[in-house]
């Protein structure tokens, strides 16, 4: 069938993505106008609940298994998928924007030639065409682009497209094993933080600046977005200055994300940092300095002082809990 779509799932210490089901959604959405087949690929070696992924109406998934694929190998990746596009004969690849689908699908595009579109936040379907919506210029603008090759990829922003469950079928697996496995490139370890959530994926972000003053002070940030169920990001300054860690990093040279909460406390707005977080729902912003860029697109601001707001909207919070919990 013509225009047929292959979803990238991706797992990560054997758990499916939450981003990847994003993937999935939107593209159960845009087969549904173009009337097209859809199936899904996943790459690793055990994983867990990989039937579930019918629940959001992915009905067939391919699974290339062996346990050293358990880790990111971009040469294996790389090979083992072009195989499953070939054997599905998909013409529309569709990736999430993450680390590794920023890096596996400019690989596949180079290797299959092809078109390839990156951060898509909307898409539509006109005359049976692909329009996709992606930001440019930091940010400040939106273009709308058409992929002209025949063989088609792109690749989704995080927490844009909603995961939706719509149906309790689990998804038909059919299990590839590869041969000879091109290894001169992988993961050997990843650690993970087992308290911290991904700031790339979470659902509430909690950040901070210069503003913040001293790392010391980030405590309250933390305890902000422990409240919360928060990740905690931070601005470059921050993170040049060795007060965060990079992981934590919003903007054009750390994150991107789009949560739908996002709170940024000391934090002035330079465009590098709006690139990364702009596209987030709902923005509440503290900053002493009325004329801070970071009022410009926020949807809730405070003009004051972090270390008496901040306490104060930890205060009110406690005892939201306390009467929850009464």
């Amino acid at each position: 069938m013509a225009n047929k779509i292959l979803v990238f799932l991706e797992q990560r210490q054997g758990q499916i993505k939450k981003s990847s089901y994003e993937a999935v959604s939107a593209s159960i959405a845009l087969s549904q106008n173009l009337n097209s087949e859809i199936e899904g690929v996943v790459i690793g070696g055990e994983v867990e609940n990989v039937r579930l992924a019918g629940n959001y109406g992915l009905k067939k998934l391919y699974h290339i298994k062996n346990e050293q694929l358990e880790n990111y190998s971009s040469s294996a990746y790389t090979d083992s998928l072009l195989e499953i596009i070939n054997t599905a004969d998909a013409q529309i690849i569709v990736f999430s924007s993450t680390s590794m689908g920023k890096d596996l699908a400019p690989r596949i595009a180079a290797k299959l030639d092809c078109g390839i579109v990156t951060d898509v936040t909307e898409w539509k379907v006109e005359n049976g065409e692909i329009i996709a919506t992606r930001p440019v210029y930091a940010g400040k603008a939106l273009t709308d682009v058409k992929v002209k090759s025949e063989k088609k990829i792109f690749t989704l922003r995080p927490n844009v497209f909603k995961a939706e469950k719509i149906s309790e079928q689990e998804a038909e697996i059919e299990v590839k094993n590869p041969g000879d496995l091109n290894l001169k490139t992988r993961v050997v370890d990843i650690k993970k933080s087992d308290t911290k959530l991904d700031v790339a994926e979470a659902d509430i972000i909690v950040s901070g600046g210069r503003g913040m003053k001293a790392p010391e002070n980030f405590k309250l940030i933390e305890e902000l977005a422990d409240l919360l169920g928060a990740a905690t990001g931070a601005s470059r300054a921050v993170v040049d200055a060795g007060w965060r860690p990079h992981s934590e990093q919003v903007g054009q040279t750390g994150k991107t994300v789009s949560p739908t909460l996002y709170i940024a406390l000391g934090i002035s707005g330079a465009i590098q940092h709006l690139a990364g977080m702009r596209s987030s729902k709902y923005i509440v912003a503290v900053n002493k300095d009325k004329d801070a860029p970071i009022f410009q697109i926020a949807d809730y601001g405070i003009v004051g002082d972090v270390f008496e707001i901040v306490p104060a909207m930890i205060e009110e919070l406690k005892k939201l809990r306390t009467i929850e919990h009464g």
